[in-house]
């Protein structure tokens, strides 16, 4: 297995979940699910709230934040009164709350595991961010809560409610192009325009680009494959004068066995996003392969299909509240989060040993 070099990065560069119950203590409601947002961050304020503006079977009710002075702002553009509003301290009194379906955890990744299980306790279905939490046991915590409540759980895997990343993870069981020999898996955006006191910038809350980015490349490759990897290289790379604490950039293998390696990166200070197939008769790719909006696939013989109108966030939630409503599958496990921190893990490890790592 050849050591990465960050030549070979520059040149590179060139070139969800949920658990099920027979029982669910929270109620199935015949109206929409009614959706807390637990955190009123970047991601919450730009995407998901939007986002539940455009969603048919679920909607946002409540708050749960820790910025008091932000509330004004949410009750006035989404007209959420003051008894679905709550503070971190307060989020259990939610359980009597009959508007409240859902709680969406959306906060730091060293703080997923504390407030998921608090999430759980209450009585409530729960959506979890991505990365799902810093190490397995924090991962099996929130899941052994959930299943003692007897509440489905959802990580936000938004990807893999993308239509054009699914059609393509399609591909595995039909294989179009024959058998598939070779991956590249790269998420990363470039610039760095984070203030330093920025969790993301910080080690203590999971900050780091292999943590922040580097689960859509490693969970892009599984999904692909439909293939689990059984062990990993990895470099990290701490070469931004922003980064103190944590990497900015890091590159690492994924052997998939049979022969089968996927070349993988991500960064928070350098602009690369795509997923490329190369199979023994062609070729796919999604470019970008993790955006916001804008994913889009392309095959070697010529096919395209064009990014989604609209935004990913909401077919995610519309798909989660279908699940829990009994309507529709459930399109993700929450062991599959689980695995993918089972991996970054793994890559760490790799990265300061030097060594490849068996999973």
């Amino acid at each position: 297995m050849s050591t990465l070099t960050r030549r070979h990065f520059i040149q590179l560069m060139g070139a969800s979940t949920l658990i099920s119950s027979p029982l669910l203590r929270a109620a199935v409601p015949k109206r929409k699910i009614g959706v807390a947002l637990l955190g009123l961050g970047g991601y919450s304020t730009g995407l998901l709230a939007p986002a539940l503006q455009s969603t048919k079977h679920c909607e946002l009710r409540g708050i749960i934040t820790g910025s008091p002075e932000k509330v004004p702002q949410w009750q006035q553009k989404y007209g959420i009164p003051d008894t679905n509003v709550y503070s971190y301290a307060t989020m259990a009194e939610i359980a009597n709350n009959p508007d409240i379906d859902v709680i969406y955890v959306v906060t730091p990744t060293a703080t997923h595991k504390d407030f998921a299980v608090r999430a759980a306790n209450t009585g409530k279905h729960v959506w979890c961010e991505k990365p799902m939490a810093m190490n397995e046991a924090e991962c099996q915590a929130i899941i052994n809560a959930c299943r003692k409540n007897n509440v489905m759980l959802s990580i936000g895997y938004r990807m893999q409610h993308e239509p054009n990343t699914r059609r393509l993870a399609g591909y595995a069981a039909t294989s179009p192009y024959g058998k598939i020999t070779g991956l590249e898996s790269f998420a990363g955006y470039g610039g760095n325009g984070l203030p330093p006191d920025n969790w993301r910038m910080q080690k203590a809350m999971g900050g780091g680009a292999l943590y922040d980015m580097g689960v859509y490349a490693i969970n892009g490759a599984r999904f692909i494959t439909r293939r689990e990897p059984i062990a990993v290289t990895g470099e990290v790379f701490m070469d931004h004068p922003a980064f103190n604490e944590v990497d900015n950039t890091t590159l690492f293998t994924m052997d998939f066995g049979d022969g089968l390696m996927a070349d993988c990166g991500t960064s928070v200070v350098e602009s690369f996003n795509r997923l490329k197939t190369t199979c023994e008769n062609g070729s796919y790719q999604l470019k970008p392969m993790q955006s916001y909006s804008g994913v889009e696939a392309t095959t070697s013989d010529g096919r395209h299909f064009p990014a989604i109108k609209g935004m990913q966030q909401t077919l995610q939630m519309d798909n989660d509240a279908l699940a829990i409503l009994g309507r529709g599958p459930a399109l993700v496990s929450a062991e599959d989060g689980m695995r993918d921190i089972r991996i970054v893990n793994a890559i760490r490890k790799a990265a300061e040993t030097g060594k490849t790592v068996t999973l």
